[in-house]
This record gives structure tokens, C-alpha cells and sequence, in this order.
């Protein structure tokens, strides 16, 4: 049922099969304190049985995150020789992010996060908690002088 559950709201999630893993069953144990499954974490909060309302509170918890440190494009513009006068610039992608799934880089400047006009860092910070539930997230930026689009699905 937490499978179904989980799937049926996007929500990715790691199987282990405690049953075959002894490692798995030691990490459930020791975070658990328990040895009957399912056993789910979300962001550190245990989560021992399939007990709906407790995983649904933690789920809404949850932080949209988009993997990647950004800066003001405008204060870095001529530091960077950047060819567009406002934005977030791209510090660095954590590998297997959103924003790594939708393609972007480090040296990019987002413009765009699903239709919302991003013109500094915290613009990012904004859109992305306005987009709390979304499954996917389509987002515009600039790589030299080329716009790019992209999406990143939950």
C-alpha cells in the first residue's frame, strides 16, 4: 500500500527488501528501533507502518528543491562577461537534481521557472516554494548567448 500511495503522488522513493538485504535490515532496526515493515523515511521523520495521515503530513513538509546554488546575474554580469542583464546564475548542479534532470549547468542563468519571470536568487527561492506540488516543473535559462528550455519531473 505505501508503494501505491507513494507512486500514485510522484513521489520517488528507494525499495529495499529487507528480507534479503541484511544491511537494509540493520538500517531499518536502527533507525526504527523496530523490525516489522513498512518502514519509511521522509527527510529524517520515521515513519514505522503504512500509517497515512503521519506520511501525508510529512509529505507536505517536504521542501521543493531544485539542486543547484544560484547568484544574482546582474551583480556577476560583467564579472562573467553574461549576456543577459538579470537572472540567477548558476554556482553549481547537484548531480541527480531537478535541475540537473532538466539539463542545467553551472555558468547558466535561469530566466524562467514554469512561466514565472526569474530576475534575481530569490526569485528562485519563490517560484520554487509556490510549486510545492507540482509533478514537473518546466524552466527557461541562457547558456552563452542561446536560451534553453527544459523539465524536471518529481
Amino acid at each position: 500500500m505505501a508503494k501505491e500511495f507513494l507512486s500514485q503522488r510522484g513521489v520517488p522513493f528507494v525499495e529495499k527488501d529487507v528480507s534479503r538485504d541484511p544491511t537494509a535490515a540493520q538500517e531499518m532496526v536502527r533507525r526504527s528501533g523496530q523490525r516489522g515493515v513498512p518502514v519509511i523515511v521522509v527527510d529524517d521523520q520515521v515513519i514505522v507502518g503504512f500509517n497515512r495521515p503521519l506520511l501525508e503530513q510529512a509529505l507536505s513538509r517536504l521542501r521543493l528543491e531544485l539542486g543547484v546554488t544560484v547568484a544574482d546575474a546582474a551583480k556577476l554580469r560583467r564579472k562573467y562577461g553574461l549576456s543577459v542583464g538579470e537572472g540567477a546564475l548558476v554556482g553549481s548542479v547537484k548531480p541527480g537534481s531537478l535541475a540537473a534532470q532538466a539539463g542545467l549547468q553551472a555558468g547558466d542563468v535561469i530566466v524562467e521557472i514554469a512561466g514565472m519571470p526569474i530576475r534575481t536568487a530569490q526569485d528562485v527561492t519563490d517560484a520554487l516554494a509556490r510549486l510545492q506540488s507540482a509533478r514537473q516543473i518546466e524552466l527557461a535559462w541562457v547558456r552563452g548567448t542561446q536560451t534553453l528550455r527544459g523539465v524536471a519531473r518529481r
